[in-house]
C-alpha cells in the first residue's frame, strides 16, 4: 500500500476514487487494464492520503449541492478501509453538506458506514449499487475470491431495504461457459427481487478483455478452470467484447422480470442515480469541514 497526494478528486460527473489498484481479486477485473494505468502490482494500491481535503474543497465551490458517486473504478471498501476511514471520512463530508451519494461496493464492510448513509439518505438522497454476478456460492469464491460472498451481500442489501435506503444491483460482468446460465440468472433475480431493488445495471450477458486484463483472467481459468482458456481462444480469439452465446436467451429473460416487477434498468438507473431530491441545494452553499 502506497499513500499519494492527489490533486484533485471529482469528475466532471461529480464521481471519485479514494484508491487506485484492488484487492478484491476478481478474476475479470477490467481496471486491471494497462490503459488505465494503475498500480503493477494491482493489489498494490495507491490510497489518496488527502480525499477528504480535497472532497471539501470542491463542494465548496459548488453552487448547487448535487449527487456524489464513488466506486466506478476501485471499491471504497478494499481492506485496507478497515483501519483508513478514508471513504468513512468522504461520506461524513456528503452527509454534513447536505449532498447526495451514489456508492457502489461489493463488499459487506460498506455497513460499517450504514449510520452515515442512512443519514444522508434522510437529509438528501443516498443510492447503495452492489453488484452480484455469481448465485452458487462455490463458484462465487473462485471468481470473486477476496470479497464478501454474494449471499453477504444480498444480506446487506436487505439490512438497506429495512432502512429504506434505495439500492441498484450491477448485474455485471456474466462469464460465457461460467455463469451465463438461467439457473444463475433466476439465482440473482431472486435476490434483487427479496431485496426490492431499485434497479438493475446489466448491459449484455458477457464480459470484456483487454490487455492487462485478459492476460490475468486467462492465467485464472488456468488455475481454477482448466481448459477453460483455449475454448475461450478458439471461440473469441483477442476480440474485446466476449458475448454469451445464450445472450439473446437469458436478456429476454432478464428484461421481462424487470418489467414485471417495475425495476428499472440500465440507462434508467444511471437517470435515476444522477436525480438530486426536487427541491434541495438551491443557491450557494455554506459548508461545513
Amino acid at each position: 500500500m502506497k499513500e499519494i497526494t492527489a490533486k484533485s478528486i471529482l469528475s466532471s460527473q461529480n464521481g471519485m476514487n479514494l484508491f487506485r489498484g484492488c484487492t478484491h481479486g476478481c478474476i475479470y477485473c477490467d481496471a486491471r487494464s494497462l490503459c488505465y494505468h494503475t498500480p503493477i502490482p494491482f493489489e498494490d494500491i495507491e490510497v489518496k492520503q488527502n480525499a477528504p481535503e480535497l472532497l471539501a474543497a470542491a463542494l465548496a465551490k459548488k453552487r448547487k449541492r448535487c449527487m456524489i458517486g464513488t466506486g466506478s473504478m476501485s471499491d471504497p471498501y478494499l481492506h485496507a478501509e478497515e483501519k483508513l476511514l478514508l471513504t468513512r471520512r468522504c461520506l461524513e463530508i456528503i452527509e454534513r453538506n447536505g449532498f447526495g451519494l451514489a456508492i457502489q461496493t461489493k463488499s459487506a464492510r460498506i455497513l460499517r458506514d450504514f449510520d452515515v448513509i442512512c443519514a444522508i439518505n434522510k437529509k438528501s438522497k443516498a443510492v447503495v449499487q452492489m453488484t452480484l454476478t455469481t448465485f452458487d456460492e462455490n463458484l462465487c469464491r473462485l471468481v470473486e475470491p477476496n470479497v464478501s460472498t454474494t449471499r453477504e451481500r444480498f444480506e446487506t442489501l436487505m439490512k438497506f431495504k429495512e432502512a429504506g435506503v434505495p439500492t441498484i444491483v450491477w448485474f455485471t460482468p456474466i462469464l460465457p461457459f461460467i455463469n451465463d446460465t438461467e439457473e444463475n440468472l433466476f439465482g440473482i433475480l431472486d435476490y434483487c427481487k427479496k431485496a426490492g431493488v431499485k434497479g438493475i445495471i446489466k448491459f449484455d450477458f458477457g464480459v470484456t478483455l483487454r490487455e492487462g486484463d485478459r492476460e490475468y483472467f486467462y492465467e485464472c481459468l488456468d488455475k481454477s478452470f482448466p481448459g477453460m482458456k483455449q475454448r475461450y481462444q478458439q471461440v473469441y480469439g483477442n476480440a474485446y467484447n466476449l458475448l454469451s452465446p445464450n445472450n439473446s436467451k437469458l436478456s429476454k429473460i432478464f428484461r421481462q422480470f424487470c418489467k414485471e416487477n417495475n425495476m428499472l434498468v440500465d440507462g434508467e438507473c444511471f437517470e435515476y442515480m444522477r436525480e438530486f431530491p426536487e427541491g434541495g441545494g438551491n443557491g450557494l452553499l455554506e459548508l461545513e469541514f
